[in-house]
């Protein structure tokens, strides 16, 4: 039984000693335990102080291609060498290292394909009362989407059994912690969740700025859920158009029955258009729907 422990890492040669000196290497079920380090085009020593304090791997980009990309290259690592078990974690040491024998617990069980650890946000006094609610409103979405209970999806300490990385392929950008859980419980893999202690870190390097949190948080909710569920979606724009079109309709035909019909002409015009387009976009939705599926 071989675990890999990989990290995404950008700029981290400050953190990186911390970081790998509290991953545990004998761990009760496993075999063997390596460290693989995913550099996202750093412009500081951070492949060099990995090597230097223990990392097995270095996987490096010579530019940075973002967060989700280096998940995906480490899964993608963490296969070809061979791994039984992956966890994910960060390079800024949030999540602490000796949490990984629990975290991979339900794993080696066989009761959980995927596990998530669960930093409890609305009790974290460092988020501001926004952020918690962002993350609450996209943690409920992804539950909806996905039908997990996952409470904390935007996690990055999660562990995965090879069968569940083998399934995950991650097309968004901003970062793989949603499209993940809704990949797998779309997939019908077994999703489990676990509280863990999150530290506080440093300000994420995902965005510079509240409004850019909220900008690309809501942007991205909005596509994975449009991606994973498109006939929802346009079967609530093509009824909201049809009806629409259809108030329209019974609005004329009562004009046409008072034979006040001369002023009125468009708005009949208006409403054959307004159904005919409802009755596009729900054909789009089934379109979208097959699409989705394969």
């Amino acid at each position: 039984m071989k675990l890999i422990v990989q990290i995404p890492c950008l700029n981290e040669e400050a953190n990186l000693p911390e970081t790998l000196a509290a991953i545990p290497r004998q761990i009760e079920g496993v075999d063997r335990v390596e460290v693989l380090i995913i550099d996202d085009g750093s412009t500081d020593r951070t492949a060099e102080v990995a090597r230097a304090h223990g990392a097995d791997h270095v996987v490096r980009f010579t530019r940075r291609k973002g967060l989700a990309a280096g998940f995906m290259a480490g899964l993608d690592a963490c296969l070809r060498l061979g791994a039984d078990v992956i966890v994910n974690t960060d390079a800024d040491h949030q999540y602490p290292g000796h949490e990984i024998p629990r975290l991979i617990a339900p794993i080696l069980s066989g009761e959980a394909d995927m596990v998530v650890g669960d930093r409890q946000v609305q009790h974290l006094a460092h988020f501001s009362p926004l952020k918690r609610q962002l993350q609450g409103l996209g943690s409920w979405v992804v539950r909806k989407v996905s039908g997990t209970r996952v409470p904390d999806v935007t996690s990055g300490f999660r562990a995965l059994n090879r069968e569940a990385a083998l399934h995950i392929n991650i097309v968004t950008e901003f970062t793989y912690t949603l499209e993940s859980i809704i990949q797998a419980g779309k997939k019908k893999l077994a999703v489990t969740h676990l509280p863990i202690a999150a530290r506080q870190t440093r300000p994420s390097r995902l965005f510079s700025s509240s409004w850019e949190y909220v900008k690309r948080s809501v942007a991205a909710i909005l596509r994975i859920y449009a991606m994973y569920e498109p006939f929802k979606v346009f079967l609530l724009l093509g009824s909201a158009l049809f009806l629409a079109g259809f108030a329209l309709g019974v609005r004329y035909a009562y004009f046409w029955w008072l034979g006040d019909i001369r002023r009125h002409l468009q708005s009949a015009i208006l409403s054959v258009l307004l159904v005919i387009l409802g009755f596009q976009t729900l054909q789009w939705g089934v379109m979208a729907d097959l699409i989705a599926s394969n």
